[in-house]
């Protein structure tokens, strides 16, 4: 899977969005401390463990790199940042549930602006599965030679 690249002076205006899941009752916030055993359960329940261990690693960052969408105090969704390199962007998911809402988009403009406030002027969007979501969504371009990446050599489990 290939890695892509993010122009972060060229970041679509998300405000709309923001707005639209704010009119909703979803929440969309960074993960505080005190929260970390209950998102990475809820990552663990959803996903896989390989993204629980990245969880963690954004839950020992200060601050914290992981966002969270919420809604009556229940987890619809979460993106991280900085979690298996520096300038990364993953793992997200969002519940089946929650899917078609705007979540997970509004997580990826979220985490990729948290990246331009710490001072980056690219984000990379590594081993992508949904290669046309992010060229429509962020205008997101293809890392030539990326794959594997990071990604390789990763252990079983």
């Amino acid at each position: 899977m290939i890695d892509m690249l993010v122009n972060l002076y060229e970041l679509p205006d998300a405000s709309e969005l923001y707005q639209k899941l704010d009119g909703q009752g979803i929440i969309l916030r960074r993960a505080n401390a005190y929260e970390r055993h209950i998102v990475a359960d809820w990552v663990g329940e959803h996903f896989s463990p390989k993204w629980v261990s990245e969880v963690k690693v954004a839950f020992s960052r200060q601050p914290i790199t992981c966002y969270i969408a919420t809604r009556d105090k229940q987890i619809l969704g979460f993106a991280c940042i900085e979690t298996t390199a520096k300038g990364f962007y993953g793992p997200t998911g969002v519940s089946e549930e929650a899917r078609g809402t705007g979540i997970g988009k509004a997580l990826l403009f979220r985490c990729m602006e948290a990246l331009k406030e710490s001072g980056y002027v690219y984000g990379v969007i590594g081993g992508v599965g949904p290669r046309e979501f992010y060229e429509k969504t962020i205008g997101a371009t293809e890392i030539p030679n990326s794959d594997p990446g990071v990604y390789r050599d990763i252990l079983p489990g």
